[in-house]
């Protein structure tokens, strides 16, 4: 297993919609667990393959709260599709790797539920609610383009993105 770069906005790649995977592969399941790897070690709880620069629709996540004493529970989705949203709405507060240190309240569809392939080739269904639901969500925006500061005002995301550039600036000069 590799781990992997997690690209940070706003960088233009993270903009661009993910394509299809037309076939699991074993390049597929070694994309999802270096994908893991690199969620785990960042750390966060939800990876699209589009924040590591690879074109393909594929997210992994894993919402155990180990410092509770639960065990991982890693999940890999194939091909993600939302198929239902509910029309009540939740807010929960994001994060997001491509958008690290800023935390917003998001408002979304409270429930959902998704279609996807494991990595085996084989089609499931998830409902979510509460986290799960926000989650899916997120990732799943990632793959379409979007990040969750997409669903701030324009003036909360431009001070963010201005935020960023400038963080990214100031690195660059300390190398």
């Amino acid at each position: 297993m590799a781990k992997l770069k997690i690209l940070v906005a706003p960088d233009p790649l993270l903009k661009q919609k993910a394509h299809p995977v037309t076939e699991v592969t074993d390049e597929i399941r070694t994309i999802l667990d270096d994908m893991l790897e690199t969620m785990y070690a960042a750390p966060g709880i939800g990876l699209a393959a589009t924040q590591v620069g690879i074109d393909k629709r594929l997210v992994v996540m894993d919402l155990a709260n180990t410092e509770e004493g639960e065990e991982p529970a890693p999940m890999k989705f194939i091909n993600p599709e939302i198929i239902s949203l509910s029309e009540e709405e939740a807010v929960l507060e994001e994060g997001c790797l491509s958008v690290p240190e800023f935390y917003e309240d998001v408002i979304r569809p409270a429930k959902c539920k998704v279609k996807a392939l494991n990595e085996n080739g084989e089609e499931f269904i998830t409902e979510g609610e509460g986290l799960l639901a926000a989650c899916l969500q997120h990732e799943i925006d990632h793959l379409d383009g979007e990040l969750f500061i997409d669903h701030l005002s324009r003036v909360k995301r431009a001070m963010i993105i201005k935020k960023l550039i400038k963080i990214k600036k100031h690195q660059t000069v300390k190398m």
